[in-house]
């Protein structure tokens, strides 16, 4: 079985990333950007040059543009390409603790807590100790339906394992005003799951290469980039996610609740909007995405059916 890493960075590498680079059992590609250091070296895994992403898909490249963590698209195709069987996806700022990849449950017929609660959308955060948080991409408008009913342990082979994430959790900008404080999640949950449509990040998942082909990080939509891939993919795929303990520790980026705020607020706006049109199975790309968007997608969707028809 083949395992890749994709990242992307504007950063030299940094502790985490040489880090995944020494993980034998793994495979490391980083993204760069214009912003990323010349200079940029791995012992084991391969540097995406901007210039190799242009050569590598043009089209694609001019539709997403630069300086954006969309940019990792590229590194989905690369990894495809090579052969993976699973990707996991990560951010430079997320130290792997000695757990991290060991516990992988995708394919696996695995034991889980299946989450029984009132609404339709369900955030993974609440189920733990700490659940006066709530997930960066979760409807402002469901935080009150959060409620759960029920639990039962279920046997499932998960599509997506979306593992924690100690000290810096992934909530969005108003959560992060309201409750400044850096956590660590104990209580004995993992792993669980919930047939409902629930965010996922960018940051520490991980995914069977079979959906691929549905899961993009639309540009032109801010931090929702992959929230709204992860909606999306589930509304299409019909996939099962499961929540994994934390095998990071976040030392968060440097970000300001201002660019935070302004970034998010597309989805502070539309975010209960994106899942109701789900959830009526009124869902169109157009309502959400520009016209540039939508046809970076396809073009993306197009070059992974290549890839897969001359493996």
């Amino acid at each position: 079985m083949k395992k890749f890493i994709v990242t992307t960075t504007i950063n030299p590498p940094t502790k985490a990333i040489l880090k995944y680079d020494y993980m034998k059992d793994w495979n490391l590609i980083v993204v760069g950007d214009l912003k990323t250091p010349k200079n940029y070296k791995l012992k084991r895994g391969i540097y995406f040059s901007p210039s190799e992403q242009t050569l590598y898909n043009k089209e694609l490249s001019n539709l997403i543009g630069f300086n954006c963590i969309e940019r990792r698209n590229f590194g989905f195709l690369l990894a495809n390409e090579l052969g993976a069987d699973i990707i996991a996806t990560i951010d430079d700022d997320n130290i792997p603790k000695k757990n991290w990849g060991k516990n992988l449950l995708i394919n696996e017929k695995s034991k889980v807590s299946k989450i029984f609660h009132k609404d339709n959308v369900f955030d993974p955060i609440y189920v733990s100790e700490h659940n006066h948080l709530w997930h960066r991409g979760f409807p402002l408008d469901r935080i009150d339906n959060r409620e759960i009913k029920n639990k039962k342990k279920i046997y499932i082979k998960p599509d997506v394992q979306a593992d924690f994430w100690d000290n810096d959790p992934d909530i969005d900008c108003i959560c992060r005003v309201m409750y400044q404080e850096k956590v660590k999640f104990k209580k004995k949950i993992y792993p669980f799951y919930s047939n409902k449509l629930s965010p996922f990040n960018t940051q520490n998942t991980f995914f069977n290469t079979k959906i691929l082909e549905n899961y993009y990080l639309f540009p032109g939509v801010g931090r929702m980039h992959d929230i709204w891939a992860s909606y999306y993919v589930q509304y299409i795929n019909k996939i099962k996610v499961v929540y994994n303990a934390p095998s990071v520790i976040q030392k968060r980026n440097i970000h300001t609740i201002k660019k935070d705020m302004h970034d998010e607020f597309i989805g502070l706006k539309k975010n209960n909007l994106f899942v109701t049109h789900m959830i009526n199975n009124k869902f169109q790309l157009k309502d959400f995405f520009n016209k540039k968007s939508i046809k970076s997608f396809e073009i993306y969707k197009n070059h992974i059916k290549k890839i897969n028809e001359k493996k």
